[in-house]
């Protein structure tokens, strides 16, 4: 369920927008969202863990609440984050 230290890596050098950008919109987004997809495969055998799935859900309230500010305040770059990360189906 949690991210490794190698993938966390390889996510940081896919959404970072300069060197040692470690806490912009997009990589804190990019790090919610395998997050939260490992966390929805563990739920779904797992339906009575209450506690993860208020934690799921507390990841998707904080992913939703940064793609609002990212929406706001650049659209294109928006649309791109969510076309690379396959949040809208």
């Amino acid at each position: 369920m949690t991210v490794t230290k190698d993938r966390k890596l390889e996510i940081l050098k896919g959404f970072q927008k300069h060197e040692g950008d470690t806490g912009s919109a997009d990589v804190q987004i990019a790090l919610l969202t395998d997050r939260i997809n490992s966390m929805t495969v563990h739920m779904r055998g797992s339906t009575r863990d209450y506690s993860s799935r208020r934690g799921l859900l507390r990841m998707v309230s904080n992913r939703r609440s940064l793609l609002d500010y990212v929406r706001k305040n650049d659209p294109a770059r928006y649309l791109e984050l969510i076309s690379r990360l396959n949040i809208r189906k």
